[in-house]
């Protein structure tokens, strides 16, 4: 049993709302200090099975892939955006 920890604060309450950054704002670097945490928290007698923790880090990859996809359909639909305003203003003259 681990008797202390470091560097760790609760933020929120299980029915408290969760103040801070957002859900859009977490990274890669999030994901490896809960897991961290979660592994420094497991009971050593009853581990956490490694098929849910495989299926905790493909959830996660593919997240970041479809985060990645929005982040450059954005990036795409402004350009095309830009494209439009400029063809306008280039028939009106």
């Amino acid at each position: 049993m681990i008797t202390s920890i470091t560097n760790q604060t609760p933020t929120s309450t299980p029915n408290s709302p969760v103040s801070g950054r957002g859900m859009d704002s977490l990274g890669q670097g999030d994901f490896l200090r809960l897991l961290t945490v979660q592994m420094q928290q497991q009971d050593p007698f009853d581990p956490v099975d490694n098929k849910e923790m495989l299926a905790q880090m493909a959830q996660f990859s593919s997240l970041a892939g479809v985060s990645e996809t929005n982040a450059m359909l954005e990036r795409i639909a402004d350009k095309l955006d830009q494209l439009i305003e400029t063809t306008q203003s280039a028939s009106e003259i």
